[in-house]
């Protein structure tokens, strides 16, 4: 139990590092196109191991968006998303739950649950996460359109940076 408060600990530590001293710099290149914006963080929310209490995924939310917001000059606006990410995790996970039910002693990962199966998983939570974070951004519907198009450009390269930490570092927990 320990061992699995560790290595969350430290996944948090290396997200919001990562989020926050890496992606926050990368800028797409264009000056003009500014749709794609990187986040890395909700992967955190993501990972956490199936028999966490939905509140604790609620607060651990709070706190990774919280801390994003420090370093991003946002208002609580990645706070507000990651707790709507972590109350939409549940629901997708409830919507997904194979036949036979999930083994609660694993997390989330591509190697207990399949590839197929946490792609789409992590797609819809990041979807949720994206859309909410722009429309908070935005706060009107006058920029929808706006809104649609920094969610999906986001997304695609928000999800190659999740696969690409899913294979890099394989987390086996």
């Amino acid at each position: 139990m320990s061992g699995l408060v560790t290595l969350n600990i430290i996944r948090f530590a290396v997200l919001l590092l990562l989020q926050v001293l890496v992606l926050k710099r990368l800028s797409p290149g264009i000056e003009s196109f500014n749709y794609i914006h990187i986040l890395l963080y909700p992967l955190f929310i993501i990972l956490l191991p199936l028999r966490t209490p939905r509140p604790l995924v609620l607060l651990l939310a709070f706190f990774m968006g919280l801390s994003v917001d420090m370093f991003y000059d946002s208002p609580g606006i990645h706070a507000a998303a990651s707790v709507f990410a972590g109350y939409l995790r549940g629901i997708v996970l409830y919507q997904m739950e194979p036949r036979g039910g999930y083994n609660v002693n694993f997390s989330p990962t591509k190697a207990k649950m399949g590839l197929r199966w946490f792609a789409g998983y992590a797609s819809l939570v990041m979807v949720g996460h994206l859309f909410f974070y722009f429309s908070m951004e935005a706060f009107t519907f006058a920029y929808l359109l706006d809104t649609f198009l920094k969610t999906v450009f986001s997304f695609i390269a928000s999800m190659a940076f999740v696969f690409s930490f899913m294979f890099v570092f394989n987390p086996e927990s």
